[in-house]
């Protein structure tokens, strides 16, 4: 073989192996670009997929701001609608006093002038007084040939019998005539009034003790290192005594709406097992809405009870918070009710105002459900609700006549709002009082009684209804007797506190004693 056909075949050879070198780059370079292209897909999918889970996660942490920022804000609402309510009550608490102590001013005014012209009245009769007895004097003395003290000892003691026989005389005769007349009207008219209502006499005693499924629990309501206690304490306002008491706490506070809605709450945590401060903060805030709701269905059916319409939301409520009120025992809102229908039943029976009458029984009290927290008599704060509710001046003094003091009754509807209190409040088994204090007033009862000269020795009977008070014959006579009996009542009446009625009996005897031999 040639050299030149040996250098073709080389340089074909050379060809060939380029071109298909080429044809291999070539073939290269499109699978390098398929798969940039795939792996620059790939990373634009990755990078999609990255930016949404972005965006949702931004998403949700702009939603969880917002619902924070959201009950922040209501907190806050809430705490600013709190502080307004304080103020508001604050503001009516100042204005009620305002009003209190310019009527109060005015009254000692209008005192200060009568007392002057009083004394101005005196002054003058004085002076007459002294002129006539200096003429009499001086005539006494010239018939008489006595000189004006010797006179003056004759005319004391002569005026004196005669006025205490005139003055016994007279009381025995009205008192008869007033018994003969009034009392056998007046024991079918009551006696007709209680028949018609025939209430329950039962009252609900306030509980203040909750029982507990063991005595483990008492720890867990204690909480490490008293956390769960001050927490409880701290949301409710009440005193929570955990003792040596098997399964059972005591929970004491004035309020008695506050320790019901302790109670509620703690029966509650007791129920559900989970007890630590969020958890009871969280109840008790529960609670308070619903004794709320409760207390408004209290008032409500207590109205349909008695009878009366229209009243306005705030009283209703204040109605509701005297369930759990009791005056010496008496449920409060059950003597209300009472005194609603006994001032019902009187004035059907008496052609009074049946209507207003049992409106001014629900008014009357009314005062009792924040008599804690707003200074003045429980009368008087009930006439100024009924004043900001404008009722009518005839109300309000029904409202402040039903006790004594504050006003005298204008209408026979404030004398049967007054006698259907009295008697709803006396009749046996209505008011309970402690022992010590029963005592107490028995005891004191005697030692007034004893006190009067003439009076041998005193007894209180009957659980303190009658006090029999023994005379000696000799210092007392028949006519004293009965003057002694009377002054010893208005004195009862004047510095002794009592519910219902005391029977004041004066005994005088004198016994003749003799011996047959």
């Amino acid at each position: 073989m040639s050299l030149a056909i040996i250098i073709v075949i080389a340089i074909a050879s050379a060809l060939l192996g380029y071109l298909l070198r080429l044809v291999y780059a070539k073939k290269q370079l499109h699978s390098a670009e398929a798969e940039a292209k795939k792996i620059i897909a790939n990373a634009q999918h990755q990078i999609a997929m990255e930016k949404k889970a972005a965006l949702l996660e931004a998403k949700e942490f702009l939603e969880n701001q917002r619902q924070q920022l959201e009950k922040e804000s209501r907190q806050w609402r809430q705490d600013i609608q709190n502080q307004e309510r304080r103020l508001n009550q604050r503001e009516e608490n100042i204005e009620r006093r305002a009003n209190l102590l310019e009527r109060k001013e005015a009254e000692l005014a209008q005192r200060e002038k009568h007392f002057q012209l009083r004394e101005r009245q005196i002054g003058e009769k004085e002076n007459f007084l002294r002129q006539k007895q200096q003429e009499q004097q001086q005539i006494l003395e010239k018939i008489a040939q006595l000189n004006a003290q010797q006179a003056r000892e004759i005319l004391l003691k002569n005026l004196e019998e005669t006025l205490t026989q005139e003055k016994a005389a007279l009381i025995q005769k009205m008192e008869q005539e007033i018994k003969e007349t009034a009392e056998k009207k007046a024991k079918n008219i009551l006696s007709t009034a209680i028949q018609k209502v025939a209430a329950e006499h039962t009252a609900e005693v306030t509980v203040t003790s909750v029982s507990l499924p063991n005595d483990e629990i008492k720890g867990r309501i204690i909480g490490r290192e008293g956390r769960n206690i001050r927490a409880f304490e701290q949301a409710t306002g009440v005193d929570l005594i955990i003792d040596d008491t098997p399964e059972a706490i005591t929970i004491s506070a004035f309020d008695g709406v506050r320790r019901e809605i302790a109670r509620m709450a703690m029966e509650k945590l007791i129920s559900d097992g989970r007890i630590h401060p969020a958890r009871i903060e969280e109840v008790v805030e529960k609670t308070k809405q619903e004794m709320e709701n409760i207390i408004k269905e209290i008032g409500e059916k207590a109205l349909m009870d008695a009878g009366v319409t229209g009243m306005p939301p705030e009283v209703v409520k204040l109605l509701g918070k005297l369930k759990f009120r009791s005056s010496y025992g008496q449920n409060q809102l059950q003597h209300t009710l009472e005194v609603a229908w006994l001032a019902g039943a009187l004035a059907a029976e008496l052609g009074a105002d049946v209507a207003f009458c049992r409106r001014a029984a629900i008014w009357h009290d009314i005062g009792k459900a924040i008599d804690h927290e707003v200074e003045g008599m429980h009368h008087q704060i009930s006439a100024d609700l009924a004043k900001k509710y404008n009722e009518s001046p005839k109300m309000i003094n029904a409202i402040l006549a039903h006790h004594e003091g504050l006003a005298e009754p204008e209408s026979v509807e404030a004398f049967i709002v007054a006698a259907a209190d009295a008697i709803s409040a006396a009749r046996p088994g209505a008011r309970r009082e402690s022992v010590e204090l029963y005592l107490k007033r028995l005891e004191k009862l005697e030692k007034l009684a004893t006190s009067f000269v003439g009076v041998l020795n005193a007894y209180a009977i009957s659980a303190g209804r009658e006090l029999r008070i023994l005379v000696e014959p000799d210092d007392v006579t028949d006519e004293e007797a009965t003057i002694l009996a009377r002054d010893i009542a208005r004195k009862v009446e004047k510095e002794i506190e009592y519910p219902g009625q005391i029977k004041i009996t004066v005994i005088r005897e004198t016994r003749a004693q003799d011996t047959a031999k």
